[in-house]
């Protein structure tokens, strides 16, 4: 679970003043393979996440994450402002001071065991990657995915990561026992484009093989096209673009909103923008100065664009959970019969019905 085999440059007992924020700080690591990033070893002290929510047939989510901060360095990213509870900056510190919960799934199996847990679908990937670069060497998820199969826990993952392949027998397995929902993030068909606004990401090309690869395991993979970056892809062309190559890949279903900039996004955002595209300033302040989303005008504009090109290229529109911002889990709306065939059920109501019939005992309400 640590460095095998990698021998580690610097050693860094107390970082920074923030980290004594975290759970049982172990270490800080620096590596010759990750230039300018610092991991924080930490022996967390709970795996499972509780998000309240409201309304729907599930009133709060739950989620996982293995590591906070991301190297994928997305300039969008919305988690960048978790950074600093740890007194740590939204900008460059998000994208190389990285927390490792080196203990999560040992954790993890130890909360899945308990009584009280209603094994309710969990969601990895709605806040930091899991499949980021450090998961090459840490190995965390493989441990979350078995602990999570073996309790009898749903669990979804979304994620940029194109490791995601290492681990697909491992998922086609753990969907033979639970319902396992996948999805790869893939916002940006444009090279050139994709590399400066998401520049520690696997290449657009990359994502779409891992689509193939998980639909070859016999697995649904929806494509997250979010977000869709006003004035750069919300042509027409590059929404045909993207949702032809998308289903060329294999998805299943799409999903799609505008770019949302919260407070700590926005300027680092800005900042990029004002670096690569200072021309589209002026647009952007227009439409994002007073708010966190774009306009409803905007956002109309855009489903009446998108929504008959989804159609046009035989996608299903997907939808997104609203309470952890991942993949609706399919436990919340079907169930498997006896032949493995999938049976919808009306998810507000008949939520309970589906759940028991995983062999879950939700404690919904």
């Amino acid at each position: 679970m640590r460095w095998s085999g990698q021998e580690l440059a610097v050693e860094e007992p107390s970082a920074l003043p923030g980290l004594a924020r975290l759970n049982n700080l172990v270490r800080s690591v620096r590596t010759p393979d990750f230039a300018g990033i610092t991991f924080h070893e930490v022996l967390a002290k709970s795996a499972l996440n509780r998000i309240p929510g409201g309304g729907g047939p599930m009133p709060f989510g739950w989620t996982i994450n293995p590591y906070r901060g991301c190297s994928h360095a997305c300039v969008y990213c919305f988690a960048r402002p978790t950074h600093t509870y740890l007194e740590l900056g939204p900008g460059k510190d998000f994208d190389q001071e990285i927390v490792v919960k080196v203990n999560v799934a040992e954790v993890l199996r130890k909360e899945l065991s308990k009584p009280s847990w209603g094994r309710h679908p969990v969601a990895l990937g709605t806040n930091t990657d899991p499949y980021q670069r450090a998961e090459g060497r840490y190995g965390l998820i493989p441990g979350i995915i078995d602990a999570l199969a073996d309790s009898g826990t749903p669990f979804s993952i979304l994620t940029k990561g194109s490791l995601l392949r290492r681990d697909l027998d491992r998922l086609a397995e753990a969907a033979t026992r639970v319902p396992v929902d996948l999805a790869m993030s893939i916002a940006v068909y444009d090279d050139e484009l994709q590399q400066s606004v998401e520049p520690g990401t696997p290449t657009t090309k990359a994502r779409l093989a891992t689509v193939t690869a998980v639909r070859e395991k016999g697995l649904d993979c929806a494509v997250f096209l979010m977000p869709i970056l006003p004035y750069l892809t919300d042509t027409r062309e590059h929404l045909d673009e993207a949702l032809r190559q998308a289903a060329e890949a294999g998805a299943t279903s799409v999903l799609y909103t505008a770019l949302h900039l919260k407070p700590g996004v926005k300027e680092w955002y800005y900042l990029w923008l004002g670096r690569e595209h200072p021309e589209l300033l002026p647009a952007y302040r227009r439409m994002y100065d007073r708010g966190t989303f774009a306009p409803k005008e905007y956002r109309q504009w855009l489903a009446a664009r998108i929504k008959p090109l989804i159609r046009r290229h035989g996608l299903d529109e997907g939808k997104e959970a609203p309470i952890t911002g991942g993949v609706r889990s399919s436990a919340l709306g079907m169930l498997r019969d006896g032949e493995g065939e999938r049976q919808t059920l009306a998810p507000a109501d008949r939520v309970g019905a589906s759940l028991t019939a995983l062999g879950v005992q939700p404690t919904l309400f």
